[in-house]
């Protein structure tokens, strides 16, 4: 099998998106790797609207943002093997993978972009005590279920967790016929977009319960009802529990950058976000190995997942074509003040513009955002609301031609 220049693995928005991106800069040695049967990833079971208003400037569905990739990729005459499951990555950059048509085999690509996504926090993860009935989803496979499959897992539904999916799920079971009776959150703030609260929960008058969780789990063979408690200091709070009649509960507790592949070829990962370690230019520790999309950091746009995709694919075009190897001196980006972390987390001396992206973390009000090189402010933003829901970018354009210390602080605004 020839092995071509760039492997892109993952052909959800991400990796059509850098495979696009690669195409434009001039590169056409193109293969991309995808494990489900079509293109397109998640965005094919997410039917909702609010998808590309930043990209394409109109509201679409996510089957429709993801046809308009498609559409870029079959129009360029990108190649790609569906089907097939990429099984390791080397550290030389080798891609061994399976499918029905071809086996096994191992390409050796002069690059290689991860795309994989990421993946739902089960409830294994979570700790929940009761019995372990049918009933228990996480959130996604719910979406699955009754987007692609047509099946609605149940009638009464209780969801733990506020993330994005979880919320959009509380509409979706609603407009289904199903009751949800309550949707609640370990944490003293919702995980999801202000206009997801406000549309899939406050229309239609589904309560939402900051800082309780789900403290017991009762049925047999089939889930009957579960309890929640207010928490406090990480503990239930006796007295206040409550008791809910149903037979589903939805588990929205989190998405994980999908990354034992990375993990198993070395590449070096941010303890805070689980993706790669990256630099200015999207490459992580391992030369030639780009990331992009939520196996880089979970992204709460799929606009953010394409845009940032797009700069993986250009840059992995431009190692390739020019054979230009980055140095190895990076200067590691420091965060403060309630800035649990930033993309990319390291920079090159001699970076003269640079495109930050961020989460804080949790709300604040009347805060400013500033980068600093060698203490000296380079950018400045006021910031009126910011939550751990919304990723906040930075544009820096005026960096110093040399510096050996970056900082992205939170301030008190004035």
């Amino acid at each position: 099998m020839k092995n071509p220049d760039l492997v892109i693995i993952g052909g959800g928005p991400a990796g059509l998106s850098a495979a696009v991106a690669a195409y434009e800069a001039g590169l056409r040695d193109i293969l991309i790797l995808e494990r489900d049967r079509e293109l397109g990833g998640i965005l094919n079971q997410c039917i909702h609207n609010g998808f590309g208003l930043h990209t394409f400037h109109e509201e679409l569905t996510g089957p429709e943002y993801a046809g308009r990739f498609i559409e870029k990729v079959n129009a360029l005459g990108i190649p790609r093997k569906l089907d097939t499951m990429v099984l390791s990555l080397g550290p030389d950059r080798s891609v061994t993978a399976t499918n029905p048509a071809d086996g096994l085999f191992t390409l050796h690509p002069k690059a290689v972009i991860l795309a994989m996504g990421c993946r739902e926090r089960p409830r294994g993860a979570l700790n929940i005590p009761g019995t372990r009935p049918a009933g228990i989803y996480t959130a996604g496979t719910a979406q699955h279920s009754v987007n692609i499959e047509g099946f609605l897992p149940g009638k009464r539904v209780v969801i733990l967790g506020s993330g994005d999916i979880g919320l959009i799920m509380a509409r979706r079971m609603t407009l289904e016929g199903a009751k949800v009776l309550a949707v609640a959150e370990l944490m003293p703030y919702s995980g999801g977009l202000k206009r997801n609260i406000v549309q899939c929960l406050e229309d239609f008058g589904i309560p939402l319960l900051l800082s309780h969780t789900v403290i017991d789990i009762r049925g047999d063979k089939r889930l009957t009802g579960v309890t929640l408690a207010r928490v406090e200091n990480g503990r239930p709070v006796p007295g206040t529990e409550i008791s809910y009649d149903c037979d589903t509960l939805l588990l929205s507790c989190g998405l994980l950058p999908e990354n034992e592949l990375s993990r198993g070829a070395g590449v070096p990962l941010n303890p805070v976000t689980g993706g790669p370690l990256v630099d200015e230019g999207l490459e992580t520790g391992i030369p030639g190995v780009f990331a992009a999309g939520n196996v880089l950091h979970v992204h709460d746009l799929v606009d953010y997942v394409t845009q940032e995709a797009a700069q993986a694919g250009e840059n992995a075009a431009k190692y390739v074509l020019s054979g230009e190897k980055s140095s190895e001196n990076c200067v590691k980006i420091q965060c403060t003040g309630g800035v649990r972390y930033t993309v990319p987390a390291q920079v090159h001396p001699g970076t003269k513009s640079l495109k930050i992206r961020l989460r804080v973390d949790k709300p604040y009000r009347n805060k400013r955002l500033t980068v600093c090189a060698d203490g000296v402010p380079v950018l400045s933003r006021k910031r009126p609301v910011l939550a751990p829901g919304e990723m906040e970018t930075l544009d820096v354009t005026n960096l110093p031609e040399h510096f050996s210390a970056i900082t992205v602080a939170l301030e008190e605004g004035k």
